[in-house]
């Protein structure tokens, strides 16, 4: 694997020094390398994993604690948000992190330049700031990703690199599911990782939580819902007078994005996992329904295996 993504830096850096008339081509290429990359896909993980969760609300403090119930004992974890951050934020010590008091007042917060540089994670899982255009554009989110990488992987080299694919707001004038087809292949593999991966041999691998939650979406749709759940609203918070949030997920989105990071980590079908589990704080979550849960179950497995760059057999 190593051998591979030392190939794609390489080529990177050779691609990058012709001309601006042949961008084209160089993203070919690029794109021909990192797929020669994810085609190997990891081993499975031989036992509990510590993990650290960079990022923002997205990765809240529900989310980790639910899929540390779901992996079982042994699993770790740690973490660093803010509010609305990104990894540039995160890196630089000049830049005050938003929020960053009341987002890390908790027993699990380590602070992320100390722990990722500490080599004490099997794997390292980055969370890019909404909306992911901007953070490309004014947050130079490759060079970022690829700084974090290079600090993880330098601490200790078999430290498995992920990128949270997160999602936009659900009222997006491009609609919701168009933006998560779209963006993929657009700025997450494109615009972010493959080129954070030509600065780096560190391989960079993809959770992809915003494609489950999109084929969850679509199944309750095609089905007129599914255990009492209806449209992707059901997956998002509310305000105390009942207003949509749309950007942050209620209990049942954390439950399905932690699946995600079960089966993208682990590499194991979460068929049959408890649905009824824990926040953070130790206060009982708002389930799914068992009907929903197998739903959002097999979603997860059907679409980690299908992306290559998860890292996951298909």
């Amino acid at each position: 694997m190593v051998a591979l993504s030392r190939r794609l830096f390489l080529g990177g850096a050779a691609l990058a020094s012709l001309g601006g008339g042949s961008w084209v081509f160089r993203r070919a290429q690029l794109q021909d390398r990192a797929e020669e990359l994810y085609a190997t896909p990891l081993s499975a993980p031989s036992g509990p994993m510590q993990v650290y969760h960079l990022g923002h609300s997205l990765v809240g403090r529900d989310m980790p604690a639910m899929l540390a119930q779901l992996a079982g004992a042994g699993h770790g974890y740690h973490s660093q948000t803010g509010w609305g951050s990104s990894l540039r934020d995160h890196w630089a010590p000049d830049v005050p992190v938003n929020g960053f008091e009341r987002s890390n007042d908790h027993a699990q917060h380590r602070p992320a330049r100390a722990a990722i540089g500490s080599g004490d994670y099997e794997a390292v899982v980055l969370t890019e700031m909404v909306e992911i255009a901007d953070a490309i554009r004014y947050h130079d989110s490759p060079d970022f990703l690829a700084h974090w990488a290079r600090l993880a992987h330098a601490a200790r080299p078999d430290t498995r690199v992920y990128l949270y694919e997160t999602w936009h707001h659900t009222d997006d004038g491009h609609g919701w599911l168009n933006r998560i087809d779209r963006d993929l292949e657009k700025y997450w593999r494109r615009q972010v990782i493959y080129p954070a991966l030509q600065q780096t041999e560190v391989p960079i691998h993809l959770i992809p939580a915003g494609q489950v939650m999109a084929a969850f979406v679509r199944a309750v749709d095609a089905a007129g819902g599914v255990g009492g759940i209806i449209s992707l609203h059901d997956l998002f918070s509310r305000d105390e007078n009942g207003r949509p949030d749309t950007i942050h997920f209620n209990d049942q989105g954390a439950y399905l994005v932690a699946l995600t990071h079960y089966a993208t980590l682990y590499h194991r079908d979460p068929a049959g996992l408890p649905h009824e589990l824990l926040r953070a704080d130790g206060t009982p979550a708002q389930a799914p329904s068992a009907e929903a849960a197998r739903l959002m179950q097999r979603m997860v497995w059907d679409v980690v295996r299908a992306h290559p760059d998860s890292g996951v057999a298909a």
